[in-house]
């Protein structure tokens, strides 16, 4: 765990370094995060969602932040904030708070947990990490 600022509010992203990519959640309250888990083909889901490989389905599962986070740094980030005005906070907890157990098609460009965590927050659905890969493989 990385030590932060502040201690995350209800509606704030958090960004977990995983290695080679970025896990995103978003906080709820009470040590709790709602986050995008990818479903393995053995039905089973873990909590990876960017790692890329084949497209499938996804859950959103709710968890303690420090048992999604396990032993990687964590830290809360809201940078699109200044970008996209956040929702209010009632709609995004009662909005989140439905989304628990749902099952949603997933792919690592289009529907990953960045995108979940960020059309809970601001209702539109974004990935700078992918726009980052987008940009890389152009430059090569």
């Amino acid at each position: 765990m990385v030590p932060m600022n502040r201690e995350p509010e209800r509606g704030d992203l958090i960004e977990i370094s995983r290695k080679g990519y970025q896990h995103w959640a978003i906080y709820v309250g009470d040590g709790y995060v709602l986050h995008l888990v990818k479903i393995s083909e053995h039905g089973d889901s873990g909590t990876s969602c960017a790692k890329p490989g084949k497209d499938g389905r996804a859950t959103v599962k709710k968890e303690k932040l420090e048992d999604v986070a396990n032993n990687d740094e964590y830290r809360i980030n809201n940078r699109l904030d200044n970008q996209y005005e956040p929702r209010p906070i009632k709609d995004i907890l009662q909005d989140a708070e439905n989304l628990v157990g749902r099952e949603f098609p997933y792919n690592v460009l289009s529907s990953n947990c960045e995108h979940f965590a960020t059309l809970v927050r601001y209702g539109n659905p974004l990935s700078q990490q992918v726009q980052l890969f987008d940009n890389e493989k152009h430059t090569q």
